[in-house]
């Protein structure tokens, strides 16, 4: 009865009746299942970069640089290991650990960035995707040279190691924006270089950062034992 109401429809009505299941059938087949499954890739290696924040962005081995390889390492590690676990805890803290120092160098950059006026504009200019791509860039050298200054005259970088080539993509758009120098100036006035003492005592604690987290406090809390004997040493009356 449906089938040869429709057929009377489509024969003297215009096809009236059936353009609902016409355009019903024309929305089902506009994404295919391939397709699907590439916009979830998209979207998962967005989330990942945005979470992770890899200092090689266009390695998608996290093997070039030793301290994307070790985040990844710990990754790793713990998705093969029990969710819950005490195993899986300490990870979670070590992961945590490197992903703080480097949420923390990407909101000076966002500081610097709103404080130039790109207020609207300064997570679309920290957004760097995997498929950047050294080839697209329009000033490879002065950006990279100006990464290496941000990296020796400035403390905006949380560690002597190489600075992240993320930055670099970032500093290539500033050059185009005509905004790069200002961006340097403003970085040097905000985060001028440490003194050797602070780097000394920022050196020890990434140290302690980078252990589990049981071996920091460990560390902890024999330095700790041994400033109160110290201490104790020092005020006890003599015999």
């Amino acid at each position: 009865m449906g089938a040869a109401f429709k057929k009377f429809c489509i024969r003297f009505c215009c096809c009236c009746c059936c353009e609902d299941d016409n355009e019903e059938d024309e929305k089902r087949h506009l994404l295919s299942h391939d397709t699907l499954e590439y916009f979830d890739r998209e979207a998962k290696k967005r989330r990942d970069q945005e979470t992770n924040l890899w200092n090689e962005p266009g390695d998608p081995s996290h093997s070039e640089r030793d301290d994307d390889r070790t985040l990844y390492n710990l990754l790793q590690s713990r998705a093969q290991t029990q969710r819950g676990s005490q195993g899986y805890r300490r990870l979670s803290i070590d992961i945590e650990a490197m992903r703080d120092i480097r949420r923390e160098v990407r909101d000076k950059w966002k500081m610097i960035l709103e404080n130039l006026g790109f207020m609207a504009e300064a997570e679309s200019l920290l957004t760097v995707s995997a498929t950047a791509s050294y080839d697209r860039m329009r000033n490879a050298a002065v950006a990279r040279s100006l990464l290496q200054t941000l990296h020796t005259e400035t403390s905006i970088f949380s560690s002597k190691e190489p600075p992240p080539e993320r930055y670099l993509f970032i500093l290539d758009r500033l050059i185009y924006l005509d905004a790069a120098e200002d961006f340097v100036a403003k970085a040097r006035h905000f985060y001028p270089p440490k003194d050797d003492d602070d780097d000394d005592d920022e050196e020890e604690n990434t140290s302690l950062i980078n252990l589990p987290p049981l071996l920091s406090r460990m560390n902890q809390n024999i330095s700790g034992g041994e400033d109160e004997d110290d201490e104790g040493e020092a005020t006890s009356p003599e015999e």
